[in-house]
């Protein structure tokens, strides 16, 4: 007992000093739990296959794919739309959207889809998440005492009750406690949040690299980008190959993609986007991207009966009307050429580019010129730059295959940020197929089954990249503080020091009549969840709390109601919940800040429900 209470301690104090990382407090103290052989190495792994952390990293991956397809930022503008320029407005249309979403999901289920909506929001208003995010993970707490299903010490409280043959609670009997508690919530938080206004600090303007979007503008190759569309069944070109038509031996011209319709859904983005390769058989529907000079693009066009869209004509319906280069499945890179590259002073049509790498080249930079024309017959020099074009799988393999040259800044990453737009209504289609699985229980599959299936299936339809980018959407510190500090939870009770607590401060409470007894357990309860979970703590109080009731002969209802608010109220640490462990990195938030912020409303809490409880629900 003395060895967990020194462990418990030191990690508190560690906490919130905020000079080692959480998770590497988290992790020591679990280590130390283990080394003084107060847990098991089984039960100090058990949270890594807790079910509320599985259920977190799969929530983490969905959210990557609501943010990447740009989902996040639809829903974000229409909110914003609501809150216009005030940040008043924005904060209540968070705080009460979040509240009523946690009352039918789980907190951390509705952390995880605001999460990315909130950021998307406050990023476009140009104002700090800071704000923003802890009131999102408080009020998903808040929303989850208005239903039965809201949060585990709802259920946990209704069945003790009923084992005590008691009428269970009902599915709305915590409406009303429930709304009072999101009420408030948001009257205090909106002034108390501007504590987490972000502090001044000195950004690292040092960019690693230029933006995608950066070098098409900087090698002007949208003045030189055409679009031609195949839309007669009867043009020379449909049936043959790029090669076939050689069009750059005849028009100078350059193929640069190829985009073809596969299905006529007008809702889901159905274009295959792709280089045009030397095999890709040409057929009716095709649009191809070419640069080149104007006048052999129209004559090109003319000879094979091709149709030269203009910026209005939408070439596949759903698809964007203006001709510019899309980096949703091929990318685009400049390669530094060495000096002792093989390169050197040939040709790039004898390069073969195409062949050999699966890339085009676009454009030139020497020095401060930029050639865009008849590419084929430049002679790379040393120090040249050239800007490819191809498949984002093939430009990972020229940064890390070629001693030829050097690929420049960080491709890959500027991949990542292309926004998946037309992936969207999938997104949303997974999302929503998720809530249902987790809020109708005539469904047979466990939530944490429906977020490892949402989470899969946001990869295997491409809403994330590939499994890479979803290991990357998962914030792995705020997994370990969670996972590590669960089994504190553990050594509490096995050790007997959470009994050791509760019971002593009920025995002195028990004489001085109901409400102050309430207070006790409220008490209690709240102190107990800073350093355990909301779901263990109503484990372990709630039977005391039943039988303290009983014991002076009044009604256990509002008992009942004190354990489970303080347990899902409890706002003063980053892991006592899910929710609050999610947004801890996304808002870089210290411990401290818990305690600043969540601290004051969590003891505001306790002496409403003090008040309130008796009056909801006599004794």
């Amino acid at each position: 007992m003395i060895a967990t209470l020194i462990i418990l301690i030191v990690s508190a104090i560690l906490f919130v000093s905020g000079k080692v990382r959480s998770d590497l407090v988290a992790i020591c103290a679990l280590l130390a739990l283990l080394l003084c052989q107060v847990l098991t190495p089984e039960e100090g792994l058990s949270g890594f296959s807790n079910t509320t952390v599985i259920m977190m990293i799969g929530l983490f991956v969905v959210g990557g794919g609501i943010f990447q397809t740009g989902l996040a930022k639809m829903i974000g503008s229409k909110v914003m739309t609501l809150a216009g320029d005030s940040e008043t407005r924005m904060f209540l249309l968070v705080m009460l959207v979040t509240g009523t979403i946690g009352a039918f999901v789980s907190n951390t289920g509705t952390v995880a889809l605001m999460l990315p909506i909130v950021v998307s929001m406050v990023a476009s208003a140009g104002r700090s998440p800071r704000r923003f995010l802890m009131p999102l993970a408080f009020a998903s707490s808040m929303g989850g005492m208005m239903t039965l299903i809201g949060t585990p010490p709802n259920l946990i409280v209704s069945d003790t009750l009923q084992s005590a043959g008691y009428e269970p609670l009902s599915f709305f009997s915590f409406l009303p406690v429930g709304l009072i508690i999101l009420t408030v919530g948001i009257i205090v938080l909106l002034p108390l949040t501007k504590l987490l206004a972000p502090k001044e600090k000195t950004e690292d303007k040092k960019k690693t690299g230029k933006s995608l979007k950066d070098l098409v503008k900087e090698y002007g190759i949208a003045s030189s980008l055409f679009r031609v569309h195949i839309n007669d069944e009867k043009s020379p070109a449909i049936g043959k190959t790029v090669v076939d038509l050689d069009v750059y031996r005849k028009y100078g011209i350059n193929v640069l993609e190829l985009r073809r319709s596969v299905g006529p859904n007008r809702f889901v983005r159905t274009v295959n986007q792709k280089l045009a390769s030397s095999d890709a058989v040409l057929s009716a529907g095709d649009v191809l991207y070419l640069s080149g000079d104007p006048e052999m693009i129209e004559k090109f066009a003319v000879d094979y009966d091709l149709r030269l869209l203009d910026v209005h004509t939408d070439e596949i319906t759903g698809s964007s009307s203006n001709a510019s280069l899309d980096f949703f499945d091929i990318g685009v890179a400049e390669i530094l050429i060495m000096p002792t590259s093989s390169m050197i002073n040939r040709k790039i049509k004898d390069l073969e580019f195409r062949s050999k790498f699966n890339v085009n080249v676009l454009g030139v930079r020497r020095k401060n010129d930029y050639i865009l024309q008849d590419l084929g017959q430049v002679k790379v020099n040393e120090g040249d730059v050239l800007l490819v074009q191809g498949a984002w799988s093939d430009i990972a393999l020229m940064k890390k295959e070629s001693s030829n040259w050097v690929v420049l800044g960080e491709p890959l990453q500027e991949a990542s940020k292309v926004t998946l737009d037309y992936k969207a209504p999938v997104a949303a289609a997974i999302m929503i197929a998720m809530i249902v699985m987790m809020v109708v229980e005539s469904i047979p599959v466990a939530p944490v089954t429906s977020v490892l299936l949402a989470a899969i299936l946001m990869v295997m339809t491409g809403c994330v990249r590939s499994m890479e980018a979803a290991y990357k959407t998962i914030n792995w510190q705020t997994i370990v503080l969670f996972a590590a500090m669960l089994p504190m939870s553990i050594a509490l009770e096995k050790t007997g020091v959470s009994a050791m607590i509760s019971q002593s401060i009920v025995g002195v409470l028990g004489d001085s009549g109901p409400r102050v007894l309430l207070a006790g357990i409220y008490a209690v309860t709240s102190l107990m969840t800073i350093f355990i979970s909301n779901t263990v703590t109503a484990v372990l109080m709630a039977p005391i709390a039943l039988q303290c009731a009983l014991q002076i002969g009044v009604s256990p209802v509002p008992f009942m109601f004190a354990v489970t608010v303080a347990a899902s109220m409890c706002l003063a640490s980053p892991f006592s919940t899910p929710p609050n462990a999610l947004v801890m990195s996304a808002g870089q938030y210290t411990f401290m800040d818990y305690i600043k912020v969540g601290l004051p409303l969590q003891i505001l809490y306790g002496v409403v429900m003090v008040i309130v409880l008796p009056m909801l629900f006599p004794f």
